[in-house]
């Protein structure tokens, strides 16, 4: 059985795609069973897609401004459903 902090270290790699058949049904298992893992990836999915949309030139001065407005946005989204 998949343990909590085995699931955090390999979570990036299952939202990207990159785990074989039989570690994604660990962790599908386990995310149906652990409310608090299942908050924990859709956080980091939130997260990496937004970081993603907000990619910008890192020397852009309001770049960690408009990443902090993102997540509070999608956090407020998420909240709201």
């Amino acid at each position: 059985m998949l343990m909590c902090q085995d699931l955090a270290a390999i979570a990036s790699d299952y939202i990207e795609g990159r785990l074989g058949v039989m570690e994604r049904l660990s962790v599908k298992s386990h995310l149906m069973m652990c409310r608090h893992c299942r908050s924990f990836v859709g956080n980091l999915r939130e997260s990496m897609e937004l970081i993603r949309r907000e990619s910008a030139d890192p020397l852009d001065e309001t770049y960690a401004r408009r990443i902090d407005e993102a997540i509070q946005q999608a956090l407020e989204d998420r909240d709201r459903r």
